[in-house]
């Protein structure tokens, strides 16, 4: 039985899409009823459980041969930092205490860093709470997700301008389409020899090739048809942005460090650690699959 929690996610999704194409019987974990209803058409199991409820996380891992294992950054929490760490104190203690034969947690480049990453430090410490685990682990490391650009493109195309937190607006960084994370995901966990690979394993995975903000509003005028110009939006400003946004203080607080870590350059792919993989879906597919949503809610 193959475990996957946030099977609802767009990571979570293309891992259990993949699985069960594959054969294999899957148990989707999902937080409520109606997020399992596609998820059961393709033959999963339907697991309902919340990360920060003990019983329900031990109950979901029960008798699996693999776990891949989320905890995500809370929104409208206004301490998703201690959130996130009781969710990752919930996960490694159910896991340390039931150890499935393979784990698989899904992390974020710069997790080896330890501290003043925002954000990625809360993967760093994923990481090291479930080291210990006596499970053949995988720490999958994921570049940024194109889909995060969903977020701004509705106000990009209203006012013509793209804000940016990437400066300069022509630098290069790693991103990746989260279903080719997810695809990965399945792949390494149905990985049948365990035993030849060193534990824990570490793969890095980003998209074809890196972009910047410029090819984000380039490719978004493309597809829209609208014009829309990259706009680095200055550091003064981006608390007050985030929190027109609808997060927390600490919410925005743990963005900005994350991105004044990326504009640093520290954020990347660890230096001669691990495997590196490379994803096929181009930017252009994944705006393209999220223009017709925001057009669908303008009309």
């Amino acid at each position: 039985m193959f475990v996957v929690f946030g099977a609802s996610g767009n990571v979570g999704n293309a891992t259990a899409v993949r699985l069960r194409e594959a054969g294999r019987a899957v148990r989707a974990v999902v937080r409520l009823e109606q997020q399992g209803e596609h998820l059961a058409t393709l033959g999963c199991e339907i697991a309902i459980a919340e990360l920060t409820d003990r019983a329900s996380v031990a109950k979901a891992i029960e008798g699996a041969d693999a776990v891949q294992i989320l905890c995500p950054v809370p929104h409208a929490d206004h301490h998703p930092a201690n959130t996130m760490r009781h969710m990752i104190d919930i996960a490694a203690d159910a896991l340390r205490a039931n150890p499935p034969p393979r784990i698989l947690a899904l992390s974020d480049y710069g997790a080896e860093l330890d501290r003043d990453t925002g954000i990625t430090l809360l993967f760093h410490e994923l990481e090291a709470q479930l080291r210990p685990v006596t499970s053949h682990l995988t720490f999958l490391r994921a570049a940024e997700h194109m889909q995060n650009w969903g977020r701004v493109v509705p106000a990009a195309l209203a006012a013509g301008a793209l804000p940016s937190l990437h400066h300069p607006l022509d630098k290069l960084f790693p991103t990746v389409a989260a279903q080719d994370v997810g695809r990965l995901a399945a792949d390494l966990l149905m990985d049948n020899d365990p035993d030849g690979e060193v534990s824990p394993r570490i793969v890095s995975i980003e998209g074809p090739q890196r972009i910047s903000a410029l090819d984000v509003a380039r490719k978004l005028s493309e597809l829209s048809g609208r014009a829309v110009a990259a706009q680095a939006l200055p550091r003064q400003a981006w608390t007050a942005m985030l929190l027109r946004a609808g997060l927390s203080f600490n919410h925005a607080q743990l963005i900005t460090d994350l991105y004044d870590t990326h504009n640093d350059g520290r954020i990347d792919v660890e230096a001669g650690v691990g495997e590196r993989r490379f994803g096929t879906t181009p930017l252009a597919e994944v705006l393209a699959s999220i223009l017709p949503r925001v057009e669908a809610a303008a009309s």
